[in-house]
């Protein structure tokens, strides 16, 4: 049996971390030895209000089962409040190694032309520009160790859409390219940024979907939380990849190009007439490769692959 991933003498960040997927991720991180600061203002879902209820009660149960953890109130979608974050890390426990950006809102869904610019910009503030700020106010301390772990909290909708998530899809798109360009620059300096697209029955899912689906032992946070530890872990050595976790399978979810049609003097026509070499990906079967027809389609193939698993 492989020896046990530990992450003694770690010192994690986990935004939006007081329910769900986020407080997963706390609970294990801690359990295997990382001292965790557990940050969530406790928002609603569109990002009001507040209760500090939420993380002192997930930094409560840390303790009370021997681990180690700190709470934290400030909001993602500042730079002070980042700042004041990852200052709270160094602070209380001398160090900061692992960063999960998980925090988000979201907006109920809805036909395209009832969206917002305001309704793209809050959520944009929150997804992307919650991991940007984190990840800016940690950066020169990762540096300067030459070590660190960003995972950045994406989804499967960036990928393979979701009627009517408009801005939820389109912030998950924009995480992921930020997550590529970062762990370019993270490679020289031991920083590995990879993104990790959960599936689970938390808030913002059971308000948007069938309950009878998402409700299912196969959508428990906690079943996504091993793979968070593994991308955390000193000896995960991949850097820049898209990690799938729904109903218990991980998998890597690629972006590809077919090799496509090339011309010198290319024409409509000629175009036309390649569209198979344009379109088709070929035999993904024996590639080892999934083409979900959407975001929640895929759940629901996985969810049924996980009923099929002996228990």
């Amino acid at each position: 049996m492989a020896d046990e991933l530990r992450l003694d003498g770690k010192v994690a960040l986990v935004t939006g971390a007081g329910r769900g997927l986020g407080r997963a991720y706390a609970h294990l991180l801690a359990a295997r030895g990382a001292s965790v600061v557990v940050n969530d203002p406790g928002a609603e879902l569109d990002g009001s209000g507040r209760d500090a209820g939420f993380a002192a009660a997930v930094v409560g149960e840390i303790g009370a089962a021997g681990g180690s953890a700190v709470a934290n109130l400030d909001t993602v979608a500042t730079e002070a409040g980042a700042a004041a974050m990852v200052g709270q890390a160094l602070d209380t426990f001398g160090g900061l190694h692992i960063v999960i950006n998980n925090a988000g809102i979201f907006t109920p869904a809805r036909p395209f032309l009832e969206t917002s610019t305001a309704s793209f910009l809050d959520v944009l503030q929150v997804h992307l520009m919650g991991a940007v700020n984190t990840a800016r106010a940690s950066w020169a301390h990762l540096v300067g160790q030459g070590y660190g772990r960003i995972i950045n909290v994406g989804s499967h909708t960036a990928y393979f859409g979701h009627a009517g998530r408009f801005e939820y899809a389109s912030a998950k798109g924009a995480v992921h390219g930020f997550t590529l360009s970062l762990a370019m620059e993270g490679r020289a300096h031991g920083i590995a940024v990879n993104l990790l697209a959960p599936g689970a029955g938390t808030r913002p899912v059971r308000s948007w979907d069938d309950q009878a689906i998402f409700a299912s032992e196969a959508f428990a946070p906690e079943l996504a939380a091993p793979t968070a530890v593994w991308l955390a872990h000193d000896t995960c050595d991949i850097n820049g990849q898209a990690i799938g976790i729904i109903a218990g399978a991980t998998s890597r979810i690629v972006v590809a190009e077919t090799r496509g049609y090339q011309s010198r003097r290319p024409t409509p026509e000629a175009i036309d007439a390649h569209r198979a070499a344009i379109v088709d990906a070929g035999d993904v079967g024996a590639s080892n490769l999934e083409l979900p027809a959407g975001a929640v389609e895929r759940g629901i193939e996985l969810v049924g692959r996980f009923n099929a698993l002996p228990t």
